[in-house]
């Protein structure tokens, strides 16, 4: 297996794919025996609080008025050099190029040339598809990949986009997001019986963190479109308030339809309790939410965007419908309401590609791989 490699990870650690991502693939690298440190301004909410071989340093943010805005870069490029120096770290991986890249490389120039770690950046997305065609985030973003020892992407759409988008000729890697499911801690009728789930009554299942581009008013819009009407219940698992969208829920009639659950970490709980995914955005770079469903055997309907199409087969594991268009979706999501054999055959399917594809065993070597060669 080659030596121990000491890893700094740096991802958002609020609810979202890539903190969700980063935080498992440092679980899994330290069960593999290699150190990881996490560095970021909060503690991020996967990760365990006493597991060998997993750290977490703090970034403190100072207010000074000097600032009109609390300044986070400089001081997580200090705690980075800081952690690099005194753990000896061989890489920085960090997850986002602004502002966790642009740190990094700011951190490495602050050491002795004996004492850099090589710096791996993932892209998740929002840093080609919305920061990267801003005149004032994307000349910073393209120095911070040509800076990079390595940069990845989680779709080989994102690669791509990234390409087109920045200009940038630099290699990218494409390494696919994982999911390994931890045992629900309640049976699924019970959690069923919670949510006020009739029987007969299919659970639809949408799990994000509401940001504009997972396009809740079409989510919503879908929802009012499926007939029978009261042939299914809407779980909203939010990743933010869903207070901005109430009075929506109620316009549309959908009051005894929808539920939401705020913040919820024990999302396998209510994944096993569901039938049915529903993903309305528009645009994915890969859709972690969708590979979680699919672990327990529920297939989605989506829209084709971005790196859907990477993670469902249409018409095996899931259905694709086209962007934008709720009575499409609708139509959909009735055709496997309607059919609980295709829909359960789907279900079959979907569980068994992301066992074969999308697991730890299955990508974790890939970024060690990827480890190994930058410090070769």
């Amino acid at each position: 297996m080659g030596k121990a490699l000491k890893i700094g990870i740096t991802c958002y650690p609020t609810v979202g794919g890539s903190g969700v991502l980063a935080t498992a693939l440092g679980v899994d690298l330290a069960r593999r025996g290699h150190e990881v440190h996490f560095i970021s301004y909060e503690r991020p909410f996967r990760l365990p609080p006493d597991a060998p071989r997993l750290h977490f340093h703090p970034v403190l943010i100072n207010d000074y008025d000097l600032f009109k805005y609390p300044d986070y870069t400089l001081p997580l490029s200090v705690k980075m050099a800081e952690v690099s120096r005194d753990c000896g770290l061989d890489i920085l991986h960090v997850h986002y190029a602004v502002p966790h890249a642009t740190a990094a490389i700011l951190a490495r120039s602050m050491l002795p040339s004996d004492q850099r770690p090589r710096v791996v950046t993932t892209l998740h997305g929002t840093d080609t598809t919305l920061l990267g065609r801003d005149a004032g985030y994307g000349p910073a973003i393209t120095h911070a990949l040509a800076c990079s020892d390595a940069v990845t992407t989680v779709s080989a759409w994102l690669k791509g986009e990234t390409q087109r988008v920045l200009g940038t000729g630099c290699p990218i890697d494409v390494i696919h997001n994982f999911y390994e499911p931890r045992p629900a801690l309640r049976m699924r009728d019970e959690v069923r019986a919670e949510l006020g789930v009739k029987e007969g009554e299919v659970l639809i299942v949408h799990s994000s963190n509401l940001r504009p581009l997972k396009r809740i008013d079409l989510l919503l819009a879908t929802a009012a479109l499926i007939r029978p009407t009261n042939s299914f219940k809407l779980l909203v698992l939010a990743g933010g308030s869903f207070a901005p969208f109430v009075d929506e829920v109620r316009r549309l009639g959908l009051a005894d339809r929808v539920v939401v659950r705020e913040k919820v970490t024990d999302i396998e709980d209510y994944l096993q309790a569901a039938d049915l995914g529903l993903i309305t955005s528009d645009t994915e770079s890969f859709c972690l939410s969708i590979l979680e469903a699919m672990a327990f055997g529920c297939p989605s309907v989506a829209t084709s965007v971005g790196g859907i199409p990477e993670v469902i087969d249409d018409g095996i594991t899931g259905l694709l419908a086209p962007i934008g268009d709720p009575g499409a979706l609708a139509l959909a999501v009735q055709s496997l309401i309607t059919n609980p054999t295709r829909r359960a055959a789907m279900g079959q399917f979907a569980r068994q590609s992301a066992r074969l594809k999308f697991t730890a065993g299955a990508i974790v070597p890939l970024y060690e791989a990827l480890y190994r060669r930058v410090c070769g």
